[in-house]
């Protein structure tokens, strides 16, 4: 599975509608599902385990706060299989009320790139106006690069995004890392919507 996600540049990731809780699916853009995960409801702290597949029974990321409140939470990201670290995703609190940030930092906690939200303007515009223009979101490296884009499709009912990896031709971005970001926007920052 590792490898199939590696070799891949292009996803869908989506929030399915009719669980309680959440649950998310990360396919590519023909719709083949490649990690599937559900959220456990009641929990204190965000414990997001990460599956090759429906049953649940390969699991490959475990993405785990640190803390209870996730305002500014960071969220540590581990491969299932070997148990190392991968890299740590921290939500930037007050700036995120504005235009959604997080730091994405590799496994030694070093800065490696950013993801956020379009623009400002936009920004403000979907939060305290009108939620109907799509987000589209930048994974940016240290040197102000485009490694990701993750665009929303237009849905006002189901939470979907389009993840393009192909602007990082250096490899600069574990792929498994970027996913956990995503799948965070779409648990963290969907229950917001």
């Amino acid at each position: 599975m590792r490898e199939e996600i590696l070799k891949r540049d292009k996803f869908l990731a989506k929030r399915d509608v009719w669980t309680i809780g959440g649950a998310f699916r990360i396919m590519t853009p023909e719709g083949k599902l490649l990690l599937y995960s559900r959220q456990k409801l009641f929990r204190l702290k965000e414990d997001i385990r990460v599956y090759a597949d429906l049953e649940r029974k390969r699991e490959v990321l475990h993405i785990q706060a640190r803390q209870i409140i996730d305002f500014a939470a960071a969220y540590d990201v581990i491969d299932s299989l070997t148990r190392e670290k991968i890299g740590v995703l921290r939500r930037r609190g007050f700036s995120s009320i504005f235009r959604d940030k997080w730091e994405i930092l590799t496994s030694d906690e070093s800065y490696l790139a950013k993801i956020e939200e379009d623009s400002l303007f936009k920004a403000t515009i979907r939060r305290w106006v009108f939620n109907l223009i799509p987000q589209t979101y930048y994974i940016v490296d240290s040197r102000e690069r485009r490694l990701a884009e993750i665009k929303q499709f237009f849905n006002p009912f189901i939470h979907k995004f389009f993840v393009d990896f192909s602007l990082d031709k250096e490899k600069v971005l574990d792929k498994r890392l970027g996913l956990a970001g995503v799948i965070l926007l779409l648990a963290i920052e969907g229950r917001q919507r």
